[in-house]
């Protein structure tokens, strides 16, 4: 893992990926301590990092679309095969070189709190919880793009999907209020859910057994407790939306409260996007 992690760190660094990302990030959360912290005179700094959080759409497909996808254009992932380490460590050393290429500006960041608190009163504690929250859900982003390019060859369509899986899920709460919110309508949303499961796991297993299996599973049960009280169905799918939401919970953060269960949802999410690259991967060794 170790071999994959430095191979992987220098890679980002003799190419501009690293500077790219890292300047991106930069300007704008710059541009938003100008807006707020100087011209507005207001000293919370963590509503720099609420305003900045929509720059993660476009930063995280630039940093993560080639980890995976590269390798399999140029047939180099065949190599990784070979290696003696596992598919675990490999996604592990990716990731791990991805978090460092991240922390790195943010911890160009971290200074800026202290800088305006000798200019006025900046509650720290806020803003360096606010900073940590901001950073776990760029760990979590960080996941999903890193599946994302697992999923094809193609650097284009693995980026495009990343800016708009992290779109959709930043504006999940503004379109929660626009969906439908009956029992019916929420029933449907999740027997598409249900497919979409199927399709995933057909994907990494290539077993259409267990893909229809778990699919229909999951339908029937959706089916069985829509006619035993659909009343459970209500306004579902909007709180789904909002639940699901990485920034929304950010924004707790920013209210002064320091959330476990946020905490607890953005490691799990990391957890759950790279155990899905594993497999991804695996898939690919045994194909």
């Amino acid at each position: 893992m170790t071999a994959v992690f430095k191979h992987e760190l220098r890679t980002y660094f003799q190419s501009l990926t690293a500077y790219v990302f890292g300047a991106f990030l930069l300007v704008v959360v710059g541009i938003g301590a100008m807006l707020y912290n100087l011209q507005a005179a207001v000293s919370n700094f963590e509503y720099v990092l609420s305003f900045s959080s929509i720059v993660y759409a476009a930063i995280v497909p630039i940093l993560t679309m080639r980890v995976i996808s590269e390798e399999r254009r140029q047939k180099t992932d065949q190599l990784l095969y070979s290696l003696p380490v596992s598919t675990v460590q490999v996604i592990l050393g990716k990731y791990l070189a991805l978090l460092v290429v991240f922390v790195i500006p943010l911890a160009i960041i971290s200074i800026y709190p202290l800088i305006f608190a000798q200019f006025g009163e900046v509650y720290l504690a806020t803003s360096y919880g606010s900073l940590f929250a901001f950073f776990l859900m760029g760990a979590a982003l960080i996941a999903l793009g890193v599946f994302i390019s697992s999923l094809s060859e193609n650097q284009g369509f693995a980026a495009g999907i990343g800016v708009a899986a992290i779109v959709l899920n930043y504006f999940s709460v503004t379109l929660s209020e626009y969906v439908s919110a009956t029992a019916a309508g929420s029933a449907m949303a999740l027997f598409l859910l249900a497919a979409a499961v199927g399709v995933l796991i057909h994907y990494l297993t290539r077993n259409d057994n267990l893909a229809y299996g778990v699919a229909l599973g999951l339908m029937a049960v959706i089916v069985i407790a829509f006619f035993i009280d659909s009343s459970l169905f209500e306004g579902l799918l909007p709180k789904i939306m909002t639940t699901l939401s990485l920034f929304e919970r950010l924004d707790v953060f920013v209210n002064g409260v320091f959330d476990l269960t946020a905490v607890v949802y953005y490691l799990s999410v990391a957890v759950f996007f790279l155990f899905l690259s594993v497999q991804s991967l695996e898939k690919r060794r045994y194909n």
